[in-house]
């Protein structure tokens, strides 16, 4: 019987290995977690149509949103491990999401593929609220107590609120909003005075003058935007928040694919085209180190070590959504 079974597995393992080795042989499905018209969005078309050319097949875009991303990247958890359906993840789909009731593991259900981009969050502000950087804000929030309101449109935008509070000492009011998209909105009519965002959003209404950068939350200025300074260089250290692309595949996916998709990931991310896509967009393309199914898994280890506890800690839940 145990011959059997070993001559079963070899032979299973032969099918997996010569299904790997003449993928792909149909069109590949990316999802997006987020509806379309976003940052999200963008860098997945921008990556899809370049990698069709090393992979020989299409890559076709399915937008799935809701639940903060969730619905969609466990579409990815549950599909079939062969390499034809995969998604472009980031902080709030793979980090944040937590605080939703999940039906799949994040650290135990996806297999690394590449890590894409860093991407700037940046806190901007009205157009005109009497401060210009942190420095200002806080200054302006100890003479005026009570009356900055903060927009809190995700898991990533609550943390940096209850972050900035602990920092500070300052209180903000947090006012819930469904997305990034009728937050910016509100913010340039000046309905609200702060918002958390990804660089590839905001930069259009920055650089348009409708609202204000006050700050990177990034250790270190990005290639992609250096005129706007960090948190730690305008008054509020240590005030950081992560963003991030990377692309996952359900648990089990064949090394080999997982190998070829990444050659492709990688093959676009060098392409200067591609690079010069990605810093319109506010994207900084991801260390070369970091483009590999390891270094994705390692940086993702991070995070979930390091914003797991202060998210719990904060009792960040859906119901602050």
């Amino acid at each position: 019987m145990s011959r059997w079974l070993v001559a079963l597995a070899m032979a299973v393992a032969g099918i997996v290995s010569a299904q790997a080795q003449g993928y792909p042989t149909r069109p590949i499905t990316l999802i997006v977690p987020f509806p379309p018209g976003g940052s999200t969005d963008a860098a997945a078309r921008i990556l899809a149509e370049r990698m069709r050319v090393p992979l020989g097949q299409p890559i076709v875009i399915e937008n799935v949103g809701g639940a903060g991303g969730s619905i969609g990247v466990g579409r990815v958890a549950r599909a079939a491990p062969d390499g034809y359906t995969f998604d472009i993840g980031q902080w709030d789909t793979h980090v944040g999401s937590i605080i939703y009731k999940l039906d799949y593991d994040l650290e135990k259900d996806f297999e690394p593929i590449a890590l894409v981009s860093n991407n700037p969050q940046l806190m901007v502000a009205k157009k005109d609220l009497p401060a210009d950087n942190l420095k200002d804000l806080v200054a302006w929030m100890k003479a005026n107590p009570g009356k900055i309101n903060f927009v809190n449109q995700n898991a990533a935008a609550n943390v940096t609120g209850v972050m900035f509070e602990k920092l500070t000492q300052q209180k903000v009011q947090f006012i819930p909003y469904r997305g990034a998209g009728p937050a910016m909105t509100d913010l340039v009519s000046g309905t609200v005075d702060l918002l958390v965002v990804q660089g590839a959003v905001a930069l259009p209404q920055i650089r348009g003058g409708k609202i204000k950068a006050i700050a990177n939350l990034s250790p270190q200025r990005s290639a992609s935007m250096p005129d706007i300074p960090t948190a730690d260089e305008t008054g509020v250290p240590g005030l950081y928040m992560s963003g991030w692309f990377g692309f996952f595949a359900p648990k089990g996916t064949a090394k080999d694919v997982i190998a070829k998709l990444n050659a492709a990931t990688v093959e676009a991310l060098a392409d200067p085209a591609i690079q010069k896509r990605f810093t319109e967009l506010g994207l900084d393309v991801a260390p070369r180190a970091q483009q590999t199914p390891e270094g994705l898994a390692a940086f993702q280890k991070a995070e979930i070590e390091k914003w797991w506890p202060i998210i719990k800690a904060a009792g960040i839940g859906v119901q602050a959504q």
